[in-house]
């Protein structure tokens, strides 16, 4: 499987920024400033640097130079408040970015970001493939994995079973990302799918208050999640679909993985509002919405999954089934509603900190 090099355990992996709620410092602290004409054949995209970065310019970048003669040039790592910034001081270090759910959501509701009408046709994409004025095309998951050897009369199989500490009693390891934990705790108090968002919070922290005191590690970086487990610091985790993979194939013990009830992000493409490059952006987009053998490339080096059905037409399935969207995984998963949850964002994060630090 070498397709699966361990992209999250770079020093600056996307998951791993993600992962830690880091928002681009390294970029608002740069002396870098530009101020571009429209008329450039060039476009500035904003990544998470590292493999993730190496796996786009591969598959989605250079192909796109190719077809259209638009040259790309990237700026890391992903960043919200530049994104904020470039809106009202008309000076813009990136045209083109990728954010998750929960960010799209705050983007949109604050029109940091292009709309779609009248540029990229939804109509003849995917169903969902337009989100918040984005592109959503690739997806990543927390799910649950467990060492196998701890529990011989047989483990976990819902996040029901995770926060009962008294029949399966040991320590556990989750993200320390509210909307993300609140999932599991929502599902783990009966809550159905369909009804999880927006979030009954008190209902979301009575659930949390049962597990607290069995979760060893918050963790804030996939490789972190991954090595606890590994370590047997802590008997069963919610991680990265690729770092609970990276366990259970560098494991001595049996690592068993989850695809019930895993809790889906989306990656969404945006154009930054205002840009002078807008144009080169859309069509940046439309080539990676269109570009169904690109995108599965892609996912296969970043250890995501394709929004795009099309796209598993171009993985092999020993592949595929460790991929978040693989069709028999998206069934059972959830997929974050944002927009939902959006009036309840800032609430949500700032309690579920001050619960942490009890």
């Amino acid at each position: 499987m070498e397709e699966f090099k361990k992209a999250s355990a770079t020093p600056l992996s996307r998951r791993t920024v993600l992962g830690a709620g880091l928002f681009g410092a390294a970029i608002l602290a740069s002396p870098f400033v530009r101020r571009a004409t429209a008329d450039e054949n060039v476009l500035y995209v904003n990544t998470w640097g590292g493999d993730w970065e190496a796996s786009a310019k591969a598959n989605l970048f250079d192909p796109f130079t190719e077809k259209t003669g638009i040259e790309i040039r990237t700026v890391s790592p992903i960043s919200f408040a530049k994104l904020s910034a470039q809106a009202s001081t008309g000076i813009y270090e990136f045209d083109v970015t990728t954010l998750g759910v929960a960010d799209i959501a705050r983007a949109n509701a604050a029109s940091l970001i292009e709309p779609m009408e009248g540029h990229v046709d939804g109509s003849a994409l995917w169903e969902g493939a337009i989100y918040q004025n984005g592109v959503a095309t690739h997806g990543f998951a927390n799910q649950m994995a467990y060492n196998a050897s701890k529990f011989p009369n047989g483990g976990p199989k819902t996040w029901a079973d995770f926060f009962d500490v008294q029949k399966f009693p040991g320590a556990r390891s989750m993200q320390r990302h509210a909307v993300r934990v609140m999932t599991f705790a929502l599902l783990a108090d009966g809550v159905p799918k369909d009804q999880l968002f927006p979030f009954d919070i008190d209902r979301a922290f009575a659930a949390l208050d049962r597990v607290k005191q069995d979760v060893r590690v918050w963790w804030t970086a996939g490789p972190q999640a991954r090595q606890v487990l590994l370590d047997g610091e802590v008997d069963m985790a919610a991680v990265w679909n690729s770092d609970a993979r990276a366990a259970q194939e560098g494991s001595k013990d049996k690592v068993e993985i989850l695809w019930d009830q895993a809790v889906i992000d989306k990656g969404c493409w945006v154009v930054a509002k205002g840009s002078p490059r807008a144009e080169n952006g859309f069509k940046l987009l439309n080539h990676i919405a269109g570009n169904a053998e690109g995108l599965a490339k892609f996912c296969i080096q970043d250890q995501s999954g394709p929004m795009n059905p099309k796209s598993f037409d171009f993985i092999p399935k020993d592949v595929a089934i460790y991929m978040p969207t693989y069709p028999e995984h998206l069934a059972k998963a959830v997929v974050i509603d944002a927009a939902k949850l959006l009036p309840q964002l800032d609430e949500v994060t700032s309690r579920f900190e001050s619960w942490v630090g009890i």
